[in-house]
């Protein structure tokens, strides 16, 4: 069983929901919950904001913090998991925003990925160095993000 596959089960078994909000993984998060059968039950939804200016218009992200933190930050992938948590009244928010790649961005090296889950039993934040090609950080970026909600949900905000 896929960690997907694992955590529609658990969070539907449980009565839990879960929305996204994604910058460089696009979405991917969120699809690769709604490729399991019986995701409709427990995704309330996911948020794009792949740029500066729709952190800020969907999400409501102020932009003094993301001026003060920068746009690859903890700081901001909390607040977009939070926003998501938020906006779609989901039991977890996952948040994802990073540099796949192949350049730098905002001072951070290519493969830099924070990613955040919001929950009832607060969040959970981490950092993590991605090695490969933009695919091959967008594809870990994706295993972290829905590893960091497994930890969540068991309980285990200590992070990655």
């Amino acid at each position: 069983m896929s960690t997907a596959e694992l955590l529609v089960a658990r969070l539907a078994d449980r009565g839990e929901t879960v929305a996204t909000a994604e910058s460089m993984t696009g979405g991917a998060v969120c699809a690769a919950l709604v490729a399991v059968p019986g995701a409709s039950a427990v995704v309330r939804g996911g948020v794009v904001a792949y740029t500066l200016e729709m952190k800020q218009r969907l999400l409501g992200l102020d932009a003094s913090l993301i001026e003060r933190a920068g746009v690859v930050s903890e700081q901001v992938a909390t607040a977009m998991a939070a926003a998501a948590r938020t906006l779609t009244g989901a039991t977890f928010g996952i948040a994802t925003t990073g540099v796949a790649g192949p350049d730098g961005h905002g001072g951070r090296e290519a493969g830099t990925v924070c990613l955040a889950v919001a929950g009832p039993r607060g969040d959970q934040v981490a950092t993590v160095h991605l090695p490969g090609d933009r695919d091959a950080v967008r594809t870990g970026a994706v295993e972290h993000a829905l590893a960091m909600l497994r930890a969540a949900m068991a309980g285990d905000v200590t992070g990655l």
